[in-house]
């Protein structure tokens, strides 16, 4: 088993200010307890590089790239709403953090790794076509998707999010689409307040959005739970070719923008719940990519949990209460 590993330096150049959530001091103390694991100087380091104009257009529109473009050149304090904040550098890093995932596709693709997580920021899932929202510029895993299938040729995509918020511009950029199956849990109601269980797709897309709204509270048993009444068994019947992962953090105990009750453990749990499609239906394909997560601490364990499944470290948690 060969994992794959991204991250880059220059992400800390999106300055967000000092009392900003999505701060660069996330990746900072989330690579420091990485490099203390037993397991990371195993990983496949593949290095970052930027997306093209070409790979954003896949899911943006030029009008909106061409202003974030500017609205960074310019110092523009905020770009679309408050929670964007922005500077000089943040469009350059915005299309490194699109641009990751990209270099790890073409590395899983290669046979050259077997999975693959790229630590990298802005985060991505709520960025729309026309408009950036909530901490994220471009959408890293809808860009990701289109790649695979237009180099590629891949045609069944599914993408796992279990970020605590729902990824809105996600579910719009494939609504339509039947290729992409698209899975959020969530707390419900919350921001960005899309996600309602109602929301299934439109058009062709109708059955290929999977919706798993979860109230405040939420602990790792109704995850378990929800993951085997529902994550998996849309998972089995759509058969993927890759499994996506967007991979917030942020439904810990101890997040503080959000109100659900995991342990880092149970990030472990999931992730061998997908790497078991991904190798049943994938060849293993697994890709995984940063979104939120808030706590220092915590983010570090969190991400780790996921890397040691991932890499076939560990295959159950320690320590968990999950019943296997």
């Amino acid at each position: 088993m060969k994992t794959g590993f991204a991250y880059d330096i220059r992400f800390r150049d999106h300055d967000t200010g000092p009392r900003h959530p999505e701060c660069s001091a996330r990746l900072d103390t989330a690579m420091t307890h990485l490099e203390t694991q037993p397991w990371f100087t195993a990983l496949h380091r593949v290095a970052a590089r930027r997306a093209s104009i070409a790979d954003i257009e896949s899911t943006h529109s030029l009008d909106y790239i061409r202003r974030a473009q500017l609205a960074c050149q310019r110092g523009t304090e905020f770009l679309d709403c408050a929670d964007v904040t922005i500077s000089a550098d943040s469009y350059e890093v915005a299309l490194l953090a699109a641009g990751t995932p990209l270099a790890l596709a073409d590395s899983i693709m290669r046979g050259e790794i077997d999975n693959a997580f790229a630590m990298l920021r802005p985060p991505g899932h709520h960025a729309e076509r026309d408009a950036a929202m909530g901490f994220c510029l471009f959408n890293n895993v809808a860009i990701v998707a289109r790649y695979l299938r237009q180099q590629y040729g891949l045609d069944k995509i599914a993408i796992v999010d279990w970020d605590v918020h729902h990824g809105n511009g996600t579910q719009h950029s494939f609504e339509e689409d039947a290729g992409v199956l698209y899975i959020s849990l969530h707390q419900y109601p919350f921001y960005p307040g899309t996600g309602a269980a109602s929301e299934t797709g439109v058009g062709p897309g109708v059955g290929a959005t999977v919706n798993c709204p979860l109230p405040a509270g939420s602990d790792d048993a109704l995850y378990v739970r929800t993951f085997r009444d529902t994550v998996m068994p849309a998972l089995r019947a759509f058969k993927p070719q890759c499994v996506l992962v967007s991979a917030g953090f942020d439904a810990h105990a101890d997040d503080p923008l959000a109100a659900m009750q995991l342990s880092a453990p149970v990030y472990g749990w999931m992730t061998g719940q997908l790497k078991e499609i991904a190798d049943s239906f994938s060849g293993g394909r697994l890709l995984s990519v940063l979104e939120g997560g808030y706590h220092l601490q915590r983010l570090g364990e969190c991400v780790a949990a996921h890397l040691a499944v991932l890499c076939g470290e560990r295959e159950n948690p320690p320590g968990s209460s999950i019943s296997m």
